[in-house]
C-alpha cells in the first residue's frame, strides 16, 4: 500500500508563499489553515524569493530567443537564395 503524493498547482504554492511572506500568521498557523506541512511552505517561501528576480527577466529573455530564431531564419533564407540562384544558373533559366 503506498501513499500517493498530492501536487499542488502552481497558483496554490503562491498563494500560500506570498502569505507566508506577509508574516500575519506563522508558518504552524498557516499549515493548518491550507492543510499542508509546515516545511512546505518554508520551501515554497524560499523558492518564490529566488524566482522572483526571473518574473522581471521574462520578457528579455523571451525576447532574446526570437532574436536568435529571427537571426537563424534569415541565415538560412539567405543559404536557401545562394542554393536557388546557383541552381537557376545551372538550369539555365
Amino acid at each position: 500500500m503506498s501513499k500517493k503524493r498530492k501536487r499542488y498547482s502552481p497558483q496554490f504554492k503562491a498563494k500560500v508563499a506570498l502569505a507566508a511572506l506577509r508574516n500575519e500568521e506563522t508558518a504552524t498557523e498557516l499549515a493548518k489553515r491550507f492543510e499542508i506541512h509546515p516545511t512546505m511552505i518554508s520551501t515554497w517561501k524560499r523558492e518564490l524569493l529566488q524566482g522572483a528576480a526571473d518574473i522581471f527577466d521574462m520578457g528579455q529573455k523571451s525576447r532574446k530567443k526570437v532574436d536568435s530564431q529571427i537571426d537563424e531564419l534569415h541565415r538560412h533564407i539567405g543559404q536557401l537564395k545562394v542554393e536557388n540562384d546557383f541552381l537557376s544558373r545551372k538550369l539555365g533559366f
